[in-house]
């Protein structure tokens, strides 16, 4: 079954008792029992949902995993992810990536002994020569957020393994339509399927897809004994957004591409990134481990000027500035002060996000309003 059709059919049935199309909703919290025990499948809402399942089914084929187990957000679905470590292992995190992940991480779980670092993964060498015994988790983002670097994942998962240590990807910015990780070697692949999956800006969610039932079964009971479970409203807008992903995606992509192409060209953008122009560091790996680059751009204009971006940040009409990405409309960000302001402001700097740096989620209107709403906010 191809990509298309695995997003509309895999996983999805018309429903047994009524014909439906549509996956219903089913909004209960509980489930009739024959005697204890002695059930359909179903007892309890938190443990288990009818739509949930049909949605983790979904999501494991489009990934090509052995099982995938939803959440009620992409950090409650990280967040089940580092509970299967303990007291005294090491998370080895991408320097670049999402200032949430980093906020959980370095916040949240080092309280608990937990210890996470974060290091370039572009040179696979100097990588490898920074984990350490103790380290148990590599997290890997790629294209990262917000400076869209590239990271080899095989490269990294044939390091992992000579260690018998666990990668995920955090495959937000990509989606399944444009890159599986696992087919590259990752343990895990985290999505928040509030952007991409979903589509329509309308849903929180998250989940993890695993490679083996083992993986999928520990985290179903992290799932369950904590509770952090979508609602069955969340799966069906989600199982709803992806019915149109591969279109939504490479209508995206085409628009970031004559994007990034005119924003390059301008006379007031200091710096590009975007991993689909050829002269991105990372745009032979993306090529190898993509089917396209993205609809995600970075820039800054000339100077770094913080107060200029401010004014192309408040003069957009079109782009809208609000956090949150992969929606059908297109929308303008700050990390600095957004996304990424749980980040201790020298470490931002040290990674490459200036003050200045501004992010871009491209979406599917019509790309001549697109590159005029910008060229008016930039001049």
């Amino acid at each position: 079954m191809k990509f298309g059709t695995k997003l509309i059919h895999a996983g999805i049935h018309p429903d047994p008792s009524t014909g439906a199309v549509m996956t219903p909703i089913y909004q209960t919290s509980t489930y009739a029992q024959d005697g204890p025990g002695v059930h359909k499948g179903f007892e309890y809402a938190r443990t288990q949902n009818p739509t949930r399942k049909v949605l983790e089914e979904n999501l494991a084929a489009l990934e090509n995993g052995a099982g995938a187990v939803c959440f009620g957000s992409g950090l409650a679905a990280m967040d089940a992810i580092i509970k299967l470590l303990k007291s005294g292992d090491e998370v080895l995190g991408t320097h670049d990536l999402y200032g949430g992940s980093y906020r959980l991480l370095v916040r949240v779980f080092s309280q608990f002994g937990i210890k996470s670092r974060f290091v370039p993964m572009q040179d696979p060498d100097y990588f490898a020569s920074q984990i350490s015994d103790q380290t148990k988790l590599i997290w890997i983002e790629t294209p990262t957020n917000p400076l869209l670097q590239i990271i080899d994942i095989e490269a990294i998962v044939k390091i992992a393994k000579q260690k018998n240590i666990l990668v995920c990807v955090d495959n937000t910015f990509a989606s399944p339509y444009l890159q599986n990780p696992i087919d590259l070697g990752a343990d895990l692949v985290l999505h928040s399927g509030t952007k991409y999956l979903g589509g329509h800006s309308d849903v929180i969610h998250g989940a993890v897809i695993c490679k083996t039932n083992e993986l999928a079964d520990q985290l179903h009971f992290i799932q369950n004994a904590t509770g952090a479970v979508p609602g069955p409203m969340d799966c069906f807008l989600i199982l709803r957004g992806i019915k149109t992903l591969h279109v939504r995606v490479q209508r995206a992509c085409e628009n970031a591409a004559k994007v990034a192409e005119f924003l390059q060209s301008h006379s007031k953008v200091n710096r590009v990134l975007y991993p689909g122009i050829p002269t991105h560091p990372g745009h032979d790996v993306a090529k190898r481990q993509m089917r396209d680059f993205g609809a995600m751009i970075s820039f800054d204009l000339h100077n770094q000027d913080l107060d200029a971006a401010k004014s192309v940040l408040s003069h957009t009409e079109l782009f809208l500035c609000a956090e949150s990405l992969g929606g059908v409309e297109s929308l303008i960000g700050h990390p600095a002060s957004m996304t990424h302001g749980s980040i201790p402001r020298e470490d931002r700097i040290k990674s490459g996000l200036t003050d200045s740096l501004m992010r871009l989620s491209i979406g599917i209107e019509d790309v001549e309003d697109l590159i005029a709403d910008l060229d008016q906010a930039i001049n």
